[in-house]
This record gives structure tokens, C-alpha cells and sequence, in this order.
């Protein structure tokens, strides 16, 4: 598996440290991260080691002092959010290297905490799918056969599970299990649970039949016939289902697609869409802190709090009491 680090490394002159590196990060990065972020990190890392190239620097290991102009300099063209990710990258370089991370160290850390004051840490977020979208979808803009029936699955597992479109997209159906009270499924790897324990998500039956969850999954895997491997596959124009596993980037269309049909801007939606759209609607609903937290897998509160705050801007809104 190719890591993004060779032609780099070639050109910072060390060819004998990568040598010793490939062999262990190869393996390191294949279990330990999601593709989506080992690509990242390969190419974050490598545009920082040309940039030590040009000032003569090692890349590997960096000196802390290094780290910290590199990320400097970043922070002039890319938003806090890549930096903060630029110096995930150098860390997870080093750590797969057998280093320690400059990016320990106070000056980066200060660095990094500077770039995120000055520059603000606001993520350019997307919109959530609301309740209504997800009836009004169902209700009338699902093509017929059996990419509508895996377009259905797919909106009301994603949505309800509070899943993100990577553990969307990595159910197989060895992870799903139907019992009386609904379905669980079994994340085999999530952003969470890097170590791959697994993590349960219990999705329970819909009150109404055209947008039942647990309903549409059962029916989507009956109509594709599949019986192991990927559930969510892509579908062709001819309703031929394909034997790979659908991705992320094929669910964030989906969801683009049919938020245009609502006539929305698609701009504003993807894949997270989903996510945030439980987490929302869950917090306009009562949900506890702690329950959202159970679905969607965040160890964090913090942005399940953004969550809860978001769901409940029209509720006890004191504008309300003002007889506009």
C-alpha cells in the first residue's frame, strides 16, 4: 500500500529512515485509521516535507520549532480546521515512525491555540435533514425498484442511527441483526473506536410505515438479494445492483440529490447531513444529552450540545410571548 511518503522522503535524503518506516506504517495505517484519513494524512504530510526541503529541515524527525512555522505559514491560506488536521498528520507520521510528536510539545500547542484565536474554529458545517425532509423524500421522490428501495434504507438507517456515512457505507450484513424490538447494528470501526471493538446502535421500528427504518432495511436487503457482505451498493440505471461497497462520497450525492428535490440548495447538504439531522431533531424532541451521545457515538459533549442548542431555539422562545 502505497503511503504518500516516498517521493518526499527521496527528496529530503532520507532514504534509509523511510526504508526502516514503510514495513511498520503500511501495517500501522491500515488498522489504525480509515482510508479517507490515512489518504489525508499521507498528503498532508507530504506537502509538509517538501516545505522542510525548501528550508533544508528534517521532516522526520521535525524539530518542534519547524512544526510550529510550518503551521504558520499554513494557517495564511487554510482555514484552523485543516491546520488543526495538518498537525494530526505530522504527529501520526511520527508516531508511526517511532518518534515522539513535535506536536506535543508547548510552542506547537501554543501555536496551534493562537491560529484557533485569531482565525476562529467555526466548522463550515451542513445542514441537517429535518423530519419533514425525511417524510417528504419518502413520500414522494424515491425513484421505483431497487435503487429506491436502497435510497430509502440508506436515508432512514443513516438518519436515524445518527450514523456517519462511513459507518454507513461499512455495514455488511454480518453486522445486522433483527429482533423483536427492531434492528442492532453491530459498527465493526468508527471514528471513535479506532481499535475496532465494535459499538451497537439500536434502531427500533417507526411509528409510520413509509418511513420505518428497520422496515426499509429489511426491504432493501430482500429486493438486492444479498445474504453477506456490503449492504449499502451502488445501483445503476438498468436497477443492476453492483457486488462493491457504496461510499462515502456516493452517500453525500444521495443526500445532495434529494435535498435539491425539496428544492433546497444541495450545497448545503451531505452526508452529515444525516447525523446532524438526528442529533437535531432528537434534541427538539426531549432526547437527553446522554441518550444522543448513546446513538451517535460522540465522546465529546461538546458538539452535541451545538446539537441540543440548535433543536432548541423555538422551543420556550421568549419571542414567542411577544404577540407578534
Amino acid at each position: 500500500m502505497g503511503t504518500g511518503l516516498e517521493t518526499v522522503a527521496v527528496a529530503a535524503g532520507q532514504l534509509a529512515e523511510v526504508e526502516r518506516i514503510e514495513s511498520r506504517l503500511a501495517e500501522y495505517l491500515e488498522a489504525g485509521t480509515a482510508s479517507s484519513t490515512r489518504r489525508a494524512y499521507a498528503g498532508d504530510f507530504a506537502r509538509f516535507a517538501a516545505w522542510c526541503e525548501t528550508f533544508n529541515a528534517a521532516p522526520l524527525p521535525a524539530a518542534p520549532a519547524i512544526v510550529a512555522r510550518y503551521l504558520v505559514d499554513s494557517a495564511e491560506t487554510h482555514k484552523p480546521a485543516t491546520v488543526t488536521r495538518q498537525a494530526s498528520a505530522i504527529a501520526w507520521a511520527h508516531t508511526a515512525a517511532g518518534h515522539e510528536s513535535p506536536t506535543r510539545t508547548d510552542a506547537v500547542r501554543e501555536t496551534l491555540r493562537c491560529i484557533r484565536r485569531k482565525d476562529g474554529t467555526a466548522p463550515d458545517a451542513k445542514a441537517p435533514l429535518t423530519v419533514a425532509d425525511v417524510r417528504a423524500i419518502t413520500a414522494g421522490h424515491l425513484p421505483a425498484g431497487v435503487k429506491g428501495a436502497r435510497d430509502r434504507a440508506l436515508l432512514l438507517v443513516g438518519f436515524a442511527g445518527g450514523l456517519r456515512r462511513s459507518e454507513l457505507v461499512g455495514i455488511d450484513v454480518e453486522h445486522v441483526a433483527f429482533v423483536g424490538e427492531g434492528v442492532v447494528i453491530t459498527l465493526p470501526r468508527s471514528k471513535t473506536d479506532q481499535d475496532g471493538a465494535g459499538r451497537p446502535v439500536a434502531i427500533p421500528f417507526g411509528t409510520h410505515k413509509d418511513t420505518c427504518p428497520v422496515r426499509a432495511l429489511t426491504a432493501w436487503i430482500a429486493a438486492a438479494g444479498i445474504d453477506s457482505g456490503p449492504v449499502f451498493r451502488p445501483v445503476n440505471r438498468h436497477g443492476q445492483i453492483g457486488s462493491d461497497r457504496l461510499t462515502g462520497r456516493a452517500v453525500a450525492l444521495v443526500v445532495k440529490h434529494y435535498a435539491a428535490a425539496l428544492g433546497r440548495d444541495a450545497d448545503d447538504f451531505a452526508g452529515h447531513s444525516l447525523r446532524a439531522g438526528f442529533a437535531t431533531a432528537a434534541a427538539r424532541g426531549g432526547a437527553s444529552e446522554r441518550d444522543i451521545m448513546r446513538q451517535t457515538g460522540h465522546k465529546s459533549a461538546a458538539m452535541v450540545r451545538r446539537y441540543i442548542r440548535d433543536g432548541n431555539l423555538f422551543r420556550a422562545n421568549a419571542a414567542g410571548a411577544l404577540g407578534l
